[in-house]
């Protein structure tokens, strides 16, 4: 037997095909059958590679008792919030409020108008010192339904009231007094011990980092700049990277960076590739081009779609030889298990390298890989590692969920592009634009942008903000490896939509319009990538450089003025909107680079190594019709480098080397 989501496309709702619970998908129909049939709305929410969904799934909606109940008393509906980041942001701003924290599964409570008047995240199938029992929670609840409505009613009306009245304030650009000011602060929540900010869970800080990486290039600051050394260093010496095969997990469960909670996300590893592209580009760190190609590798390796996209995540939990499922099998050790692969000589020398005890560092006497050094002898690391990832490969791997994010897919295409030029690596920009075009087939229908598609069909998710933003990037990033102008009207495009759909009446953006939901998500702060709103900045800053139009310039200060406030207070959560700033008050440069394809990549490498923050580089042919080309010519028949700021260009030079002492 399966129930409705057998129809589904997320590989999430999939999971849940079979079970007894009769889930519907978000929508108005589930909405009216719960009008029909009086009964309050079971909301619950999740991602396919969230392993404590996975737990409660197992635990309660697998159970034939508990579903008959929920099918009993609710309309239950199971949404995917990779899917509909719109739903989840409403529900999550809801659950925060109303019990101080979030997380998934997330489970919300309705009444047939969507309006939540309880909230949670997972609850066990028994009660315990912390949490009562799921059953106990559905009890209660249908009966509040059934005795005390007008309380629950009220509750409803009050939250959503609540949701609105706490919208954030916009506040004003920021100065570079402000920007100080936030590494200050950044500086005052750093782990001297451990690295990274604040205590566990630890989550890898890609938007700070790349903020502080910037502060460092306009102010010169030490401090910045080692905080992103010793986190840069920190996350990839320890249990967070795949020490064997690349790519980072979701974030670290300890504040040392150990042990990682061991889904993989696609955005995780776009953002931080260019963290340590932008770490090794500032620095030469041998450790920092390590990584970047090798997570590079992991994208295309791993998460790469036969249709030429990037999946969204690989699964924490996988099933060990006795067909039993646990978190991070496919990732784990003992020292036996190195000692019987590798004979007792090697064994024991990789015992000692990749920090692998008898107790173990994670549950059940395993440890995770760490590397907090480089070895002594590569070539002996070369050849084992090759041996233990031989080893790896005959394991039950974690699954992949093989949807395809438009803004996730932005992100690692930029990064991508990026990568391609600075590691000489052209297999790495030839991904991105085959993704770009995949994005162009497949998402763009009737120039509205669609969130997801899986396996080269697109889903009814309409693209969010952050959506419309990664992708308009992306594709200035393409139009920048390319010279093909129509990645530029494409981008534009996307930001029209931006400026138009998304505005929001008291200021700034929302991050969706908001139909069908009991009000429109805004959400400023960054969470694990950037919010839609300082994503919006960035694209619309780039916009600006490329073309001069001041429109798109006033378009991405309104957003950094909405985004600001947050930034200011909290700059753990603004780093995205930090960055845009540094790039403002950079200018940003404008670099167009003048030559013929087969002939410009020099320089188009020497142009995009400078550091100076947000730096848009266009290489193309002569007479290439963009605005940053207009009356830009090769000289000496030469490839040629336009340095600019606001249209304003330095004298043009043919010689790579001379570009970084431009700026």
């Amino acid at each position: 037997m399966v129930n409705r989501l057998a129809a589904a496309q997320s590989p999430y709702l999939q999971q849940h095909a079979g079970n007894p619970v009769d889930w519907w998908e978000w929508g108005e129909e589930a909405f009216a059958v719960a009008r029909e049939l009086d009964r309050p709305v079971l909301l619950s929410v999740g991602y396919a590679a969230c392993h404590w969904c996975h737990v409660m799934a197992h635990e309660s909606f697998e159970d034939p008792a508990t579903a008959d109940f929920m099918n009993a008393h609710f309309v239950n509906i199971k949404v995917d919030r990779e899917e509909r980041p719109d739903v989840d942001a409403v529900y999550m701003r809801a659950t925060q409020a109303m019990t101080g924290q979030g997380g998934w599964p997330m489970t919300c409570v309705l009444t047939p108008e969507g309006e939540p008047f309880f909230a949670g995240t997972y609850f066990p199938p028994e009660a315990t010192a912390g949490s009562p029992a799921f059953t106990q929670v559905l009890q209660a609840l249908a009966e509040a339904w059934r005795e005390r409505r007008d309380e629950v009613l009220t509750v409803g009306r009050d939250v959503v009231a609540h949701l609105r009245d706490a919208r954030d304030p916009v506040g004003d650009l920021l100065t570079t007094d402000d920007l100080d000011e936030a590494a200050a602060t950044l500086a005052g929540t750093y782990d001297d011990e451990a690295a990274g900010f604040g205590t566990a869970p630890k989550f890898p800080p890609s938007m700070v980092l790349e903020f502080l990486l910037r502060h460092h290039d306009r102010t010169g600051s030490p401090e910045s700049l080692e905080m992103v050394e010793a986190t840069c260093t920190a996350m990839a010496r320890g249990g967070l990277y795949d020490q064997l095969a690349g790519g980072f997990a979701r974030y670290s469960v300890d504040r040392h960076w150990r042990v990682p909670h061991f889904e993989k996300m696609l955005y995780d590893n776009a953002l931080l590739l260019r963290v340590y592209l932008h770490w090794w580009r500032a620095t030469g760190s041998v450790l920092a081009e390590r990584v970047a190609r090798e997570t590079a590798a992991f994208l295309l390796r791993e998460l790469r779609t036969d249709e030429g996209g990037f999946a969204s995540a690989l699964d924490a939990d996988s099933a060990d030889g006795r067909g039993e499922v646990h978190e991070g099998t496919y990732y784990v050790w003992t020292p036996n298990d190195l000692m019987r692969l590798l004979g007792a000589k090697d064994g024991a020398w990789a015992v000692g390298l990749l920090g692998v005890t008898g107790p173990g560092t994670f549950e059940r006497g395993f440890s995770t890989m760490q590397l907090r050094e480089d070895p002594d002898d590569p070539e002996r690391w070369d050849r084992v590692r090759a041996a233990l990832l031989e080893a790896r490969d005959r394991r039950a791997r974690p699954a992949r969920d093989d949807k395809v994010v438009a803004s996730w897919n932005g992100w690692t295409i930029t990064a991508l592009v990026e990568a391609g030029v600075l590691l000489k690596d052209p297999a790495l920009t030839a991904a991105a634009v085959e993704a770009a075009e995949l994005l162009v087939r497949v998402h763009l229908a009737g120039g509205r942008l669609v969130r997801t598609s899986r396996d080269g069909v697109a889903s009814r998710n309409a693209g969010v903000l952050e959506d419309h933003a990664a992708v308009a990037e992306a594709f200035l990033a393409v139009l920048g490896v390319t010279g093909d102008a129509v990645w530029l009207g494409r981008a534009l495009a996307l930001l029209e939509r931006v400026v138009s759909d998304f505005a929001d009446p008291e200021g700034g953006f929302v991050d969706a319009p908001g139909d069908g939901l009991v009000l429109a998500p805004r959400d400023v702060a960054d969470n694990a990538y950037p919010s839609g709103v300082s994503a919006a900045a960035g694209a619309l800053l780039a916009a600006a450089a490329v073309t001069g139009d001041a429109r798109w310039r006033s378009a991405a200060e309104r957003a950094v003025e909405s985004a600001a406030p947050t930034a200011h207070a909290a700059p753990r959560f603004g780093g995205q909107a930090l960055s845009v700033a540094e790039a403002m008050h950079a200018g940003p440069v404008e670099v167009a680079v003048v030559g013929a394809a087969g002939e410009r990549e020099e320089m188009l490498r020497a142009a995009w190594s400078l550091t100076s923050p947000g730096a848009v580089v266009i290489g193309g042919e002569p007479g290439l019709e963009i605005p940053l080309f207009a009356s830009r010519t090769v000289r000496d028949d030469l490839p040629t480098a336009y340095v600019c700021r606001g249209f304003v260009c330095q004298a043009p030079v043919t010689d790579p080397d001379a570009l970084p002492t431009l700026t």
